[in-house]
């Protein structure tokens, strides 16, 4: 593949941030930081990629941040489901 070391650190980025979450499934706060973290490093991780292949534009930066606060919002929705 042509962008396997582009891609192994948002691996990296997401498989610790899953496993940071469910190890401390006993602290709300804990699990709260880690998937801002996360959600922040996916962010920093498409920028510096696009910015890489020099196709940074401003829509690019809005749809990132759109799915991490996806993704925050349904983690959110879990942690304090009932």
């Amino acid at each position: 593949m042509k962008h396997t070391s582009h891609y192994l650190p948002l691996i990296g980025i997401f498989t610790f941030g899953f496993l940071v979450f469910w190890q401390f499934s006993f602290d709300r706060y804990l699990q709260i930081g880690t998937v801002l973290a996360t959600a922040l490093g996916y962010v920093i991780w498409g920028i510096v990629h696009h910015s890489l292949h020099k196709d940074l534009y401003l829509v690019v930066v809005i749809e990132y941040l759109a799915i991490a606060t996806l993704g925050v919002a349904a983690a959110l929705a879990v942690i304090f489901s009932p």
